[in-house]
C-alpha cells in the first residue's frame, strides 16, 4: 500500500481524499491543512504539518500554484516524494529544475505539473505530435470554470470572492469571463486592471464583471478539445482530435494519484507526465494490463 498525505483541503484536496479512498493500492496518512480544525474527521486525521504524520511516502499537493514551489521543496528535502498540479505553463520548466535539485538532495522523486492541463492534455499533445510530427496543435478549453485562474483572482487585493470562466474562441484562442465580489470601499476599476495584467490573464481577452455573489454562478464542469492537423512521414492532412467534458477538481486529483503511483518507482529527481510510463500509472500486474489494454 502507498501511504499518501493530502496537502491543502480545498476542492482538489477533497477530490484527492476521495481518489485515494477509491484506489486499491493507496491509504490516506492524513490531511495537512492550515485552516481546517485539527483532529480526526471520520476515518482520517487533520494536522498542521506533515511532520505530524507517520510513514508518508507521497505528498499530494493540492494548493494554489503560487505556493507549490516552496511547499514542494520543503517536503522533498524531508525525503518525501511530492506530486503537484502546478498550472502556470510558462514557469513549469523553471520549477522542474528547482524541484529536481530538491528531490535529489532529499533522495526522493517528484512529479510536477500533472493534472488536467498541464497533465493529461500534455500527454495527449505529445502523443499527437509523435503520430504527426509536422503540423499544428490547438488546445481549446471550456466552456467552464478554470480553478487556477479563479484562485489567481481571489488573491487580488480587494476581492472577497471570484469565478473565472474560460470561453473557447477556437484555434487555441480564449476569452476569460471573470466575475468578482469586491470588498466594501475597494476600487473596482483598479481591481479589473490588476486582473487583466496578471500572468494568468495578460495574453487573453479578459472581461471583468462585478456581481453580488458567486455561488449562484458556480459550476465545476470544464472541458477541452485538442486538435492536430499534421504530417506523418511525408503524408499530409492527418487529423487527430481528443475531446473531454470533466469535473476539473476530480480529474486533476485522480491524475495526481495515478502519477504518485508511477513516480515512486523512479530514481530520485523531478519528473513530468511526459517522463512517466503509462503502465506505471495504473494499478495491477503488468501482464494483466498488457493483455487488457494493448
Amino acid at each position: 500500500m502507498i501511504r499518501a498525505a493530502v496537502v491543502s483541503y480545498g476542492n482538489i484536496g477533497r477530490a484527492a481524499v476521495e481518489a485515494i479512498g477509491a484506489s486499491p493500492d493507496f491509504e490516506l496518512a492524513g490531511v495537512v491543512s492550515r485552516s481546517a480544525e485539527c483532529g480526526m474527521r471520520g476515518n482520517f486525521r487533520f494536522v498542521r504539518s506533515i511532520d505530524e504524520l507517520s510513514g508518508v511516502q507521497a505528498a499530494i499537493l493540492c494548493g494554489p500554484s503560487v505556493h507549490i514551489p516552496e511547499i514542494a521543496e520543503e517536503i522533498l528535502k524531508k525525503g518525501i516524494s511530492t506530486v503537484d498540479c502546478f498550472d502556470i505553463h510558462g514557469e513549469v520548466f523553471g520549477l522542474f529544475e528547482r524541484l529536481d535539485a530538491a528531490a535529489k538532495k532529499g533522495g526522493c522523486a517528484c512529479v510536477t505539473a500533472v493534472g488536467f492541463d498541464p497533465g493529461l492534455d500534455s500527454a495527449v499533445r505529445a502523443l499527437f505530435e509523435a503520430a504527426a510530427p509536422g503540423g499544428l496543435t490547438y488546445t481549446d478549453f471550456g466552456p467552464g470554470m478554470s480553478m487556477g485562474h479563479t484562485v489567481a483572482v481571489k488573491a487580488v487585493s480587494g476581492v472577497s470572492d471570484a469565478l473565472s470562466v474560460t470561453i473557447p474562441a477556437g484555434a487555441g484562442v480564449h476569452r476569460r469571463m471573470v466575475y468578482v465580489v469586491i470588498e466594501d470601499g475597494a476600487d473596482f476599476d483598479e481591481i479589473a486592471k490588476k486582473i487583466k495584467n496578471d500572468p494568468y490573464f495578460v495574453k487573453d481577452e479578459t472581461v471583468v464583471a462585478r456581481v453580488p455573489a458567486i455561488e449562484p454562478l458556480k459550476d465545476m464542469g470544464h472541458g477541452a478539445r485538442i486538435t492536430r492537423k499534421g504530417v506523418s512521414g511525408t503524408t499530409h492532412n492527418q487529423r487527430l482530435c481528443f475531446e473531454m467534458s470533466i469535473n476539473n477538481p476530480a480529474l486533476t486529483a485522480q491524475m495526481m494519484i495515478s502519477a504518485a503511483r508511477a513516480v515512486l518507482k523512479r530514481p530520485p529527481g523531478a519528473y513530468t507526465i511526459l517522463h512517466l510510463p503509462v503502465i506505471d500509472m495504473l494499478p495491477g500486474p503488468q501482464e494483466e494490463l498488457i493483455r487488457r489494454l494493448v
